[in-house]
């Protein structure tokens, strides 16, 4: 047995109870931050009012607000009302200690070695800066921050359709500013290369340019191993510059399949949420790590989208969902899914701009195919209706007028007529009081 094996368990085991609690808070999360559409007035409804029971407004005591434990002494009911509340909470508190952990266990191994661990790069932290093992738990930190951001968009998402902007920019905030200052939680540099994507960029280049010999800007290129030496001169500056261009290019790429879809589909096909989510995502992994997970995410969107469509006939499917997973998969498989991305599309480098092109004009020709052959085969989806806005109309205010409890003289000349007329209908007070008692 590994000599530190107890104390290791003893910490996994505490990493999961505080993720539980954190799961507690991110209930509240959900159930609020989708309410309001406004940045700061969403912030500010998670600390007031105090968690209560939303039907009999009883303030909610500590020992019942105990996660997971809580909701099964109290059998899944209000202590006040007998109220059932929803098994998701818990599961939400279970779902968010287990991560917890698992991200621990991946980040930090048992060794306490800070170049192992499943997020060990052979041009990661440890390798450009050696950092101490606090800063290695400072990555873990942030990518928590990242892994409850991810929970409560998915949440909100599955609920309302929407990703709130009070989940995604504090967020994003956090990673630009921990990524300057810190220098070290990134997962890998801003530019490198192997010798391995040297020759896959060199084979993919050939057909392009011939044989990259001699000192161009190609040859040079091909035969880079290792990253640029500015890297290893300004951390700071390299954590800055790799959370900035994952957060420009993860909102760029959805934002650009958000157009074509729009253009294609004549109707809306991504939201602007699932634009902001994808680069607040970017803020925290950059832009290598962008691209697996736009590439992850419609594979399991398409897996995940296949049963609601077929059995309850669903059409309109949240995305977000799909890249918070891809996101997590991307943590929790690095080691096996990274060397795929590395040495496959992420290989091409420069060349990858031109891929991004092409594969929007595929994504255009396919979204247009399949829009025709739906039109063949008689599956066009009905057209939407104008949503029905309530409006006080002219009509509405002459059929309130003709109601029997107005003012008989509306619209009229002051008359004399017989006062016990008004009296015997019970309104004479009230007419002398409209007509300070003139008549």
């Amino acid at each position: 047995m590994h000599p530190m094996l107890i104390e290791y368990l003893f910490i996994v085991c505490s990493v999961f109870v505080i993720g539980t609690v954190v799961g507690s808070w991110l209930n509240v999360c959900v159930h609020r931050l989708g309410i309001e559409e406004r940045l700061w007035p969403a912030l500010r409804s998670l600390a007031y009012p105090p968690s209560h029971c939303p039907r009999c407004k009883n303030a909610i005591a500590w020992y019942d607000n105990v996660p997971i434990l809580g909701w099964m002494f109290l059998r899944g009911r209000c202590r006040h009302c007998r109220g059932r509340i929803a098994i998701r909470y818990p599961l939400i508190e279970l779902l968010t200690g287990v991560l917890f952990a698992l991200l621990y266990v991946c980040e930090i191994p048992l060794e306490w070695n800070i170049s192992g661990g499943a997020l060990a790069h052979p041009y990661g932290p440890a390798t450009l800066y050696n950092p101490a093992l606090s800063l290695v738990h400072v990555r873990f930190a942030t990518h928590l921050v990242l892994l409850c951001a991810l929970l409560v968009a998915t949440f909100i998402d599955i609920d309302l359709r929407i990703i709130p902007d009070s989940v995604t920019l504090p967020s994003m905030l956090t990673a630009l500013t921990v990524q300057t200052v810190s220098g070290v939680v990134f997962l890998v540099p801003i530019w490198y290369q192997t010798p391995t994507m040297g020759q896959v960029f060199t084979s993919f280049a050939l057909p392009f340019a011939g044989r990259p010999d001699g000192d161009g800007w190609l040859a040079q290129t091909a035969r880079f191993t290792g990253f640029p030496e500015w890297i290893g001169q300004h951390p700071h500056l390299h954590g800055l510059s790799v959370s900035l261009a994952g957060l420009m290019l993860g909102g760029g790429v959805i934002w650009g399949v958000r157009i074509v879809g729009a253009w294609v589909l004549k109707r809306e096909a991504m939201g602007f949420g699932d634009v902001v989510l994808m680069a607040m995502i970017g803020s925290f992994i950059g832009w290598q790590g962008t691209i697996a997970v736009f590439m992850l995410a419609p594979l399991l969107a398409v897996v995940g989208t296949l049963v609601p469509m077929v059995i309850w006939k669903t059409r309109s499917i949240p995305f977000g969902p799909y890249l918070s997973l891809a996101t997590l998969l991307l943590l929790f498989g690095f080691k096996t899914l990274w060397p795929r991305m590395e040495n496959g599309v992420i290989a091409l480098g420069p060349f990858l701009p031109i891929v991004a092109v092409v594969m929007l004009v595929a994504l255009a020709a396919m979204l247009g195919a399949w829009s025709s052959i739906k039109r063949l085969l008689g599956w066009d989806e009905p057209a939407l209706e104008e949503a029905w806005v309530e409006e006080w109309l002219p009509g509405d205010q002459l059929a309130y007028l003709a109601g029997e409890r107005v003012d008989e003289r509306q619209g009229q000349w002051r008359s004399n007529d017989w006062p016990g007329r008004l009296a015997g209908r019970g309104q004479g007070f009230h007419d002398a009081w409209r007509n300070s008692g003139h008549r």
